[in-house]
């Protein structure tokens, strides 16, 4: 099994946002998601993977936690 930073793609109700990605990165988007039905034996949409990546990135931001918590916010 392939250790990727992103295991599941959790299933909530969705905000819509439109994003342009250069042609590059969507390429690593499918062979992303490609990897994880793999791995994980379930077909998986590459868009469906930006959002969980997105949360990944911000929960591991330490900057962004510092400066949130010193913006009154509680994380």
């Amino acid at each position: 099994m392939t250790k990727l930073k992103l295991s599941s793609v959790e299933d909530e109700k969705p905000v819509k946002v439109t994003v342009t990605l250069s042609a590059a990165l969507h390429r690593n988007l499918v062979v992303y998601a490609e990897i994880l039905a793999r791995d994980s034996g379930k077909a998986i949409d590459p868009g469906k993977l930006i959002a969980p990546m997105l949360e990944r990135f911000i929960a591991s931001d330490r900057g962004f936690r510092k400066a949130y918590r010193s913006s009154g916010n509680r994380l």
